[in-house]
Parts: structure tokens; C-alpha cells; sequence
């Protein structure tokens, strides 16, 4: 019954004193500091081993500026706890609220002299620094610990942060690189604080540093690894490779790594880094590799996307890729499993070396194959249906158009294919019906397909007010047909006798931007720019001058190379045409011109 006794009288002191601690938090919340004192006072009185309550006790007293009285309980608890080098600080706060400056220095130097060699401590009494943001007087605390301790890395992610805090790079690199020793798991945390916290500059610092690391420990994989994230973060993916290789070549791997950076390099457009990543792996690796038939099919899309993307290619650059994806089917064989590839080449029998009859041939019989990726099989119907159009058989491009739209009723596949099937009904004159459909797939999930599907639903309204306009909307789209043909000169007669005969017409602007697409297929691109810019001086009212400016200013960011003419295009695009379907992704286009980082 007695121990029953004691047992409630504890629990009761334990709910007391918890209520109390909840009622002094908030009467010190409530800047009621009298009131805050006097209960965090009994409570550091019932409980001498929690700091918290004697630093918020002193904290009220201060506030109060009941000094004399603070002052006499700070020298008592001094007196009664000589070795916690922490009440130096709370001593030292005290004196400087009082204007008393270099006594409040004496107290915290005597903090950092009376340090024991004791972890915990160390880290107490850099705490108490930090809470008053001393942060010279952390590091100091930080120094002399690690002397002590004889361990020149145990506090050294903590003096990593105080210099982050201090904004001074060079040391906080320095420090963070030294907690890997103790801890190389860190290392995804650091390149979050590195990324968040380091200015482009500080990058070759850091750069600089690890090379020094790895010269100094040469077996420490920490370093490299980290290096090649800092090239990465440059988009110096060359350096970067030479790194994974080293890596890869040490441990043993099986390329996973290299083509990891393979892929990223791929993303960024470095084509060239891509496709020697990816041949390190096909060459050094083999056939053993699991990364081997992957690392072929990659780099041949890479090599594919250097030609296209740059537009820096001869007939014999084509003929010499059409050889090597001629070659890489012959290894591994035409089935479902390279179903993708023959896609691809496909398109560029179509697209690039102008052979229809080959690029039929080709999705013919990959379409063919049993259990094929139905996906793949779609796309290849969509690019099938669009060779089929190219050569004037708009019956079967329909057809084909149709089947995705059943087989994907619900997947944006699908609302391609519905696209599609619209365009040609505008290339064939039905406007209504294609703008009907084009109305419904302005609500489509895809932001391309809906922005397109609006493009043309304005475009046929725009040009249909009158029954007279029909005739001059008739030569407009089989004149654009004619350019989705390829057929470049018969497009330019077709062009060039709507202004004759309708001089008037509204369709000034679309001509102008339809020749502009002509002369950008055939790799004319100063000529192409010069049509755009006349839409944009003389045409700034008219539906295609966003069209214009957005792709003028990609003009001279990818091909003509101006990247200041771009970035003041793209300005120029989100300011005065702010409601374009073009102004967000000009927004962002002109930030990366600009410099920004963007996530």
C-alpha cells in the first residue's frame, strides 16, 4: 500500500510539473516574463539537471533587466557546476545586455579554455555560441574540440554548416569534403547543400578540392564520385565520363554507371559525350554486359539526334546512319525486340532521305510482328498513316488514323490520332469538321495536342467569316499539304496564286509563315528568319505572330546561333503576347538564356 502511495504521489508530481513547464512556456510566449520566472524557477529548483529551465529562468531575468539578481544566480550555478563551460556563455549573454562588452569576451574565452576534452561537451557549448549566432566563437569551440579529441574530421560537417552560415565557400567545402571520411554515405546530402547554397563560381573551387582529395586518398571512391556530379552539374560530361570510367574500371562494373551518365548526357543534347559512353560500354564490355543491346540502341539514337538536332548533316552523314541501324538489325534481328528501331529507321527513310516506299515497307512489317508493343504499334500506324498521306493516299492515312482512335480511345495516342485525322480533313477541305474536332481536343491532358488542336480551331475561324473567304482557305491548305509532302515547289505555285488572286486576304500572315516553314526544312534558315520577322513588323495583330516570334527566336538560339537576339525574342514573346500558348515555355527559355538556374 506504501509503495502505491508513492507510485500516485510521483505520477501527480510528474502531471504538476508538466503543467507547469506548458504554463510557463506560455507566459514567456506571451511576453508575461514576471509570471515565466517564477515557474521556471521552481521548476529548475525540482529538477537541477535541466538546462533548458535555468536558461529560460535567466532568459526572463534579463528581459526583466532584474540583473544583480540574474547576475548572483548565474555565479552560484557557476560555483556549483566549475566544469560546464556553457554557463560562461549564459555569463556572457547576462554581461552583454548590460553594454559590458569585453567582460561578456573574458567569460566566453574562459568558455573555450575550460572545455573538457569531452564530445558531448564540445557540442554543448558550440550550441550555446550558435543560439546567440557567435558563429567565430563555434568554430573556435569546434578547433580546440577536434585538437582535444585528436580527430581532425569529428566536427568537421558541423563547421562545414557554420561556414555555410558565414557564406564563406571555400571553407565550407573544405569541411564538408573532410565529414566524408567519417561518413561517405553524406555524400547525397552535401550535393543538396551544394546545389542549394553554391554560387556558379564556387563550382571550380569545389572542383579544385576534390582533385586534391583524390590525389591525397587515392583509394577514398568519394571523391570521384562527387567529382563527376560537379562536372555533371557544369554539363562537362566529357570529364564526367573519364570519371565513371576510372570508377568502372576499378570496381569491376558492368557499365550500369557509364550508361547512367550516357543517358544524361543524351537529355542534355551532348550527343558526342552520349555516344562514347555509350561505345565504352558496347567495346570494353561486350556482349556480357546487360547493358550491352541497350548502350547499341541508345547510341544509335544519339548519333540519329546530333544529325536532326543540329541540322548539320550531308547526304553521306545520312547514308552512313542508315548503314549502322541497317547493321544493328541484321545483329540483333527484326522482331518486337527491336520493333523501336525499325521505327526509326523508318523515319529517317522518310523524313531525311526522302525513300517512302522503304519507310512503308519498313512499319508494314514491323506492324506485322507478333505480341509487338501495341504502343509501338500504334506509333507506327501514326507515322504509317502520315507516309501514306505524304504520297496523296488519304484513304488509307484515314484508315489508319481511325484504328489508333478506336484502339486508344482513352490514351492521348488516341487524341493524336484524332488530330491527325482533323488535319487532314482541313488538308481536304472539310474546315467544319475539322474544327469541330479540333474544339473537343482543346481539352486534351496533352499540352501540345491542346495547343495545336487550338491553333488550327482559330486558324479556321479566323478565315471562315465569309462564304468568299472558302476558295482562299481551299488554296491555303492543300498548299500546306504540299509542304507536308515535301513537294516545296508545287507548294510555292499554290502559294503564289492565292496572293494573286485574293491580294487582299488575311491569309498574308499564314503565307508568309508557311514559305518561312519551307525554308526551314530545306535548312535555309537566314531566309526563314527574314519571313518571320516581316510577320512580326508588319503582321503584329494578325493570329501569327506569337507562331512567329516563338519560332524566330528559336531560329537564332539553335541554328543561327545569336543567343542574345533569342533571349530578347523570347522576352518580347511572354511581355506583349502574354496570353499566347507560347509565353510560359518562352518565360523559361529566356531564364536558362539568361542564366538562371532552373529546376
Amino acid at each position: 500500500m506504501r509503495i502505491l502511495f508513492l507510485l500516485v504521489g510521483l505520477f501527480f508530481s510528474v502531471a504538476l510539473s508538466g503543467q507547469n513547464a506548458r504554463l510557463a512556456q506560455q507566459y514567456y510566449n506571451d511576453g508575461e516574463y514576471e509570471k515565466a520566472a517564477i515557474l521556471y524557477e521552481k521548476l529548475y529548483e525540482r529538477n537541477k539537471a535541466n538546462d533548458y529551465y535555468f536558461d529560460r529562468f535567466i532568459d526572463c531575468l534579463i528581459y526583466l533587466e532584474q540583473y544583480e539578481r540574474c547576475e548572483k544566480a548565474v555565479k552560484e550555478e557557476i560555483r556549483r557546476q566549475p566544469d560546464n563551460s556553457k554557463l560562461y556563455v549564459t555569463y556572457g549573454k547576462l554581461l552583454e545586455s548590460q553594454y559590458r562588452d569585453e567582460e561578456a569576451d573574458e567569460q566566453y574565452r574562459k568558455a573555450i579554455e575550460n572545455l573538457p576534452p569531452n564530445q558531448y561537451q564540445i557540442t554543448r557549448l558550440a550550441n550555446a555560441f550558435i543560439r546567440q549566432t557567435k558563429f567565430d566563437l563555434a568554430i573556435a569551440t569546434y578547433e580546440k574540440g577536434m585538437k582535444a579529441l585528436k580527430d581532425d574530421n569529428i566536427f568537421a560537417y558541423s563547421l562545414g554548416d557554420l561556414y555555410r552560415r558565414k557564406g564563406e565557400a571555400k571553407k565550407m567545402i573544405k569541411y564538408y569534403l573532410a565529414s566524408l571520411n567519417a561518413n561517405p554515405a553524406r555524400i547525397g546530402n552535401l550535393k543538396t547543400l551544394f546545389q542549394r547554397y553554391l554560387q556558379k563560381e564556387d563550382y571550380k573551387e569545389l572542383q579544385a578540392q576534390l582533385y586534391q582529395k583524390i590525389q591525397e586518398d587515392g583509394d577514398a571512391l568519394h571523391y570521384p564520385e562527387l567529382l563527376t556530379w560537379v562536372f555533371i552539374q557544369e554539363k562537362d560530361y566529357d570529364n564526367a565520363f573519364r570519371q565513371v570510367r576510372a570508377i568502372d574500371r576499378r570496381l569491376r562494373e558492368n557499365g550500369g554507371r557509364v550508361y547512367r551518365l550516357a543517358e544524361i548526357a543524351a537529355t542534355d543534347g551532348d550527343y558526342d559525350s552520349a555516344i562514347k559512353a555509350y561505345e565504352y560500354i558496347v567495346e570494353k564490355k561486350g556482349r556480357a554486359s546487360t547493358f550491352y543491346l541497350d548502350a547499341k540502341r541508345e547510341a544509335l539514337r544519339a548519333r540519329r539526334n546530333k544529325l536532326v538536332d543540329g541540322f548539320d548533316y550531308t547526304e553521306e552523314d545520312l547514308r552512313i546512319l542508315e548503314q549502322q541501324y541497317e547493321a544493328f538489325l541484321n545483329e540483333f534481328g527484326r522482331s518486337k525486340i527491336t520493333a523501336d528501331i525499325i521505327y526509326e529507321l523508318a523515319s529517317l527513310e522518310a523524313f531525311y532521305l526522302n525513300d517512302l516506299d522503304k519507310a512503308i515497307k519498313l512499319l508494314d512489317e514491323m506492324i506485322a510482328f507478333p505480341n509487338v508493343d501495341e504502343f509501338i504499334q500504334a506509333e507506327g500506324k501514326l507515322n504509317l498513316a502520315d507516309f501514306y498521306l505524304m504520297k496523296g493516299d488519304i484513304w488509307e492515312a484515314t484508315l489508319l488514323y481511325s484504328q489508333v482512335d478506336k484502339a486508344f480511345k482513352d490514351d492521348l495516342l488516341g487524341s493524336e490520332a484524332r488530330l491527325r485525322n482533323a488535319r487532314l480533313s482541313y488538308y481536304n477541305g472539310d474546315f467544319q469538321w475539322a474544327q469541330a474536332q479540333c474544339d473537343v481536343l482543346k481539352a486534351s491532358t496533352s499540352k501540345l495536342i491542346a495547343n495545336d488542336a487550338l491553333d488550327l480551331s482559330v486558324f479556321i475561324m479566323d478565315n471562315l467569316g465569309l462564304d468568299t473567304t472558302i476558295a482562299a482557305m481551299k488554296l491555303y491548305s492543300e498548299a500546306e499539304l504540299l509542304v507536308f509532302q515535301n513537294r516545296f515547289e508545287d507548294a510555292f505555285q499554290k502559294m503564289d496564286t492565292l496572293s494573286q488572286d485574293f491580294p487582299e486576304h488575311s491569309l498574308k500572315d499564314d503565307v508568309l509563315y508557311l514559305k518561312s516553314k519551307i525554308y526551314y526544312k530545306k535548312r535555309e534558315f537566314s531566309t526563314a528568319a527574314e519571313l518571320l520577322q516581316n510577320i512580326i513588323d508588319n503582321h503584329p495583330e494578325e493570329i501569327r505572330a506569337d507562331n512567329a516570334l516563338y519560332e524566330l527566336a528559336k531560329l537564332y538560339e539553335k541554328q543561327l546561333d545569336d543567343q542574345e537576339k533569342a533571349k530578347t525574342l523570347y522576352e518580347k514573346l511572354f511581355i506583349e503576347y502574354s496570353g499566347s500558348t507560347f509565353a510560359v515555355d518562352a518565360r523559361k527559355k529566356y531564364r536558362i538564356l539568361r542564366g538562371d538556374s532552373i529546376q
